[in-house]
């Protein structure tokens, strides 16, 4: 009877579940009919025991009978804490079974990357990007899944995933169009909130159907009744199953097994004990069975449920103190008893000899026997048996998260490396727990600041209100010396940045500078000047004339002075000082023409910041090369290392930008639409947003760039921290460009006042004046020279081509006649001069108008065509045909 039992239990759960298996055969059609076609994304839900898992069973049936590769993983409700369980289980059979120099070729520079979260890579040196993980991932799997196609993925109670692989499958199941795979995912309703109730939704919303399983109907269960024990069950007596399982599949399977083990007739005088039976079967019930089993085979199914994974004779023996015999012996009874079996054919694919409950509700109520005292210290116990049978830390670290406090050092060393590995692979929410529970144990009093700088490390990015609280309290307490204390003041300013806090993270690091000396204290000056140079002179009056004398005494030396150089140019080029000044300044702070090490990219000590301040000191004063260069090997460095989240949507923003500046018009906008890749409202997503509003206006777009401003909430209030270029000035324009006149002046009045309180007067990173000037021409004219005037004497303290063309075309628009002409032919030597094309291309027709050049104007043209300057391009053309000449 025990052998028949898979099929029987599959046949009961698929009974009215035609609509379900229908929709798996057209998929797995779709599936197998074209190599090249989009992937599919079935979604199954439904309470525990309604045959979902029967239904991945079929699944598996069906596709392997067509030929389909299929893989298969399954959630466990004590195991949601483990990174990656569950995509590992889903990826690791396959590519295990590769040789490495295969896995490395059949997963890319991605290998790096996703192979230390599947466990067949070791980590490297560096906290992993967890964006970038998981974009690893769904590289994997694309790859993967063209080597073995017709691929299928089953993952079984979704709802018990670990949160790392449910932000992957969330990710994977966006992109189902690049990939020709079907997925089959199974999930029970609630169970879970948060982030993994969100992932769960985006899946769901991806998935190309979304089947909610209900139970059995009176008639079904009569029938599945009559299959099972005959066709002699009468109506009462069945009429009593539906009652008593509610039409559970699962329940009822279970429920007529046990009739037939005490032989009961099915006829309504054997009714009134199905009741009883039901209780036996489930909850207390069945720990009464196990009971009947004997002390060792409980003994062996407790340790089973707090292994949870890898549940093998050997690790159960030696956490249940047994021998293997009497192991193997338990095992079988269990077996028998339908509590344990082998693996199901809809579940994980685990290594041979391992075992699994046959359902999660037998695991759950077994584990849930488990006196408390005893469970507890079971899970210190199988701890040091995953160690000891070399699986790492990081996997003991599920069990020694449920271990009652006790000032216990090893116990703490052990969570901190656990947290070190979770790290390294890119699961940061399970670092945060490790280290959590280490201070609950508590840590010795001379380690216990370090756990709080570790903690307050791991969580910087997802939580910094959290950070700053334990960074203050770390910083409060004996045991943070040198580097490392003043790498903890440093990361508590950004958090404190991050909350908007700026002028506690500025007081933060001033205060500490205080406390410090030589190279640390300059080091610490540079982070103060970086943060109040983020928000302008408005947030530290005099700091300007602060860093200027500052910057004077440094040569370069060290990183320290190296920033302080960068910090000083950036500075220098927002005040719109003398370009040349600038560019020294910036060089200066270079080695051999390039960043210093420690001062790059990715490097941790000083950030990304500055970087992007030499980069963009470099962009606005007309030195592209050096700021592309600078933006081009930030997109390789961010690629190289795998951090593709927010990191590489600043890189392709950045590049974006030198794009612009260059006039290439249509790169710009193919590199700006990483906005939608970076979190709404942050600092990275306005000036993501800005660019890409300034190019659409640039090519002529002007409805696209309206509805990217809606949609991106491009309008005020904006936020405290410079965005480049001046998004006041830009949505003035855009104001301008839609027919809002009113509201456009009224907007880049608001940016001459802005600028004036920064002390930002460079005309071309917060270019307002020009498009003031004109929109005042007709209305104040006598204003708008004043302006045009104050525009030309700050481009030649500039000094740069773009910036004296510019404001000499803002000159000329404000003319007529012969002078008009005049100004507007200087306008373009400047101009042609300048690395900025597209300016240049506007000028040219500009001028061609003026002068009723048909010759300029078609140099213009062509200029124009080659910026992909639609709507200028439209003006020239209209012009030559129209003779408008």
């Amino acid at each position: 009877m025990t052998e028949a039992r898979p099929t029987q239990a599959a046949s009961a759960s698929l009974w009215e579940r035609d609509e379900e298996v229908a929709a798996i055969g057209r998929a797995l059609d779709r599936l197998c009919a074209d190599e090249t076609s989009s992937g599919s994304l079935l979604v199954l839900r439904a309470e525990a025991g309604l045959g979902k898992t029967a239904l991945l069973a079929e699944t598996r049936r069906i596709a392997e009978a067509r030929g389909c590769t299929v893989w298969s993983a399954r959630g466990g409700e004590t195991l949601s804490s483990v990174p990656f369980n569950v995509v590992r289980q889903l990826l690791q059979p396959a590519l295990l079974s590769l040789m490495p120099e295969e896995a490395r070729e059949y997963l890319g520079d991605w290998y790096d990357i996703a192979g230390p979260a599947l466990g067949i890579a070791e980590p490297g040196d560096r906290q992993a990007d967890p964006q970038g993980v998981c974009d690893g991932l769904v590289a994997a799997v694309r790859r993967l899944a063209r080597r073995e196609w017709p691929l299928v993925l089953l993952i079984d109670d979704a709802h018990w995933a670990d949160q790392e692989t449910l932000r992957w499958l969330a990710a994977f199941s966006e992109r189902l169009d690049e990939q020709n795979v079907l997925v089959v995912v199974a999930r029970r309703p609630g169970e879970v909130s948060g982030d993994s109730a969100r992932h769960l939704d985006a899946i769901a919303d991806a998935g190309d159907s979304v089947s909610t399983l209900s139970a059995l109907t009176p008639e079904a269960t009569a029938g599945l009744t009559r299959a099972t024990l005959g066709a002699h069950a009468d109506g009462p007596f069945c009429r009593e199953v539906w009652a008593v399982t509610g039409g559970n599949p699962y329940e009822t399977v279970e429920l007529l097994a046990k009739v037939q083990e005490n032989e009961f007739e099915p006829t309504e005088a054997a009714a009134g004990e199905l009741r009883a039976l039901n209780r036996a079967a489930r909850g207390g019930g069945l720990v009464a069975r196990l009971e009947t089993l004997g002390i060792e085979a409980t003994r062996f199914a407790w340790a089973a449920a707090i292994l949870g994974t890898g549940i093998t004779v050997d690790l159960v023996a030696e956490l249940a103190t047994m021998g293997v015999d009497d192991a193997v012996r338990c095992a079988a009874l269990l077996r028998s008893a339908r509590i344990l079996t082998e693996p199901d054919p809809a579940g994980a694919q685990p290594d041979d000899g391992e075992f699994q409950f046959v359902h999660p509700l037998i695991a759950t109520a077994v584990y849930n026997s488990i006196p408390d005292a005893l469970r507890t210290a079971m899970h210190g116990i199988a701890a040091r048996v995953v160690t000891d049978n070399g699986r790492g830390a990081a996997v003991a670290a599920r069990h020694l998260l449920e271990v009652h406090p006790d000032g216990d050092e090893e116990l703490v060393e052990q969570l901190r490396e656990a947290a070190r590995e979770h790290l390294a692979v890119g699961a940061p929410d399970a670092a945060r727990r490790c280290l959590e529970r280490a201070l609950v144990e508590p840590p010795r009093a001379e380690i216990h600041a370090h756990v709080l700088h570790e903690l307050g490390c791991a969580t910087l990015l997802t939580a910094p209100a959290v950070t700053i609280d334990h960074l203050q309290r770390a910083l409060a307490l004996p045991g943070l010396d040198g580097d490392e204390r003043v790498d903890a003041v440093y990361r508590l300013s950004q958090a404190l940045l991050h909350n908007d806090q700026l002028e506690e993270a500025v007081r933060t690091v001033e205060a500490e500078a205080a406390r410090q000396s030589g190279p640390t204290r300059l080091r610490l000056q540079a982070v103060q000047f970086m943060w109040e140079g983020i928000h302008g002179e408005a947030a530290s009056p005099g700091r300007s004339a602060r860093l200027a004398d500052l910057a004077a005494t440094c040569n370069g030396r060290d990183n320290s002075e190296r920033a302080l150089l960068i910090l000083r140019g950036f500075d220098a080029m927002a005040r719109g000082e003398n370009a040349e000044e600038v560019a020294e300044l910036c060089d200066r702070a270079l080695v051999n023409g390039r960043l210093a090490p420690g001062l790059g990219w990715t490097d941790p000590e000083w950030g990304l910041e500055l970087p992007m301040m030499l980069a963009s000191a470099y962009a606005f004063t007309d030195r592209l090369d050096r700021a592309e260069t600078l933006y081009n090997e930030a997109l390789r460095a961010y690629e190289s290392v795998g951090w593709s989240g927010g990191h590489l949507a600043l890189a392709h923003a950045y590049v974006g930008l030198g794009h612009r500046r260059r006039g290439r018009l249509r790169e710009a906008e193919e590199s700006l639409a990483f906005a939608e890749r970076v979190g709404r409202r942050l600092p990275l997503h306005w000036s993501a947003t800005c660019n890409l509003v300034d190019t659409l206006l640039a090519r002529g777009h002007v409805e696209e760039a309206w509805d990217i401003a809606e949609r991106y909430g491009f309008a005020p209030p904006y936020p405290s921290t410079i965005v480049l270029p001046d998004p006041r000035s830009v949505r003035g324009r855009l104001l301008l460009a839609v027919g809002r006149t009113k509201d456009g002046i009224n907007e880049l009045e608001a940016a001459e006042k802005a600028a004036a309180v920064r002390g930002h007067h460079n005309p071309v990173l917060v270019p307002w004046a020009v498009d003031l000037a004109r929109a005042l021409a007709n209305e104040d004219p006598a204003r708008a020279a004043r302006l045009a005037a104050e525009v030309r004497r700050h481009a030649e303290r500039l000094g740069t081509d773009t910036a004296i063309g510019e404001a000499l075309r803002c000159a000329a628009a404000l003319e007529t006649g012969q002078r008009a002409v005049r100004l507007a032919e200087r306008a373009v030597a400047y101009l042609e001069a300048s690395p900025c094309q597209y300016e240049h291309a506007v000028a040219r027709v500009e001028y061609g108008l003026a002068a009723r050049s048909a010759t300029e104007l078609r140099r213009g043209l062509t200029l124009a065509r080659s910026c992909g300057a639609d709507g200028l391009v439209l003006q020239a053309e209209a012009a030559l045909a129209t003779g408008l000449l």
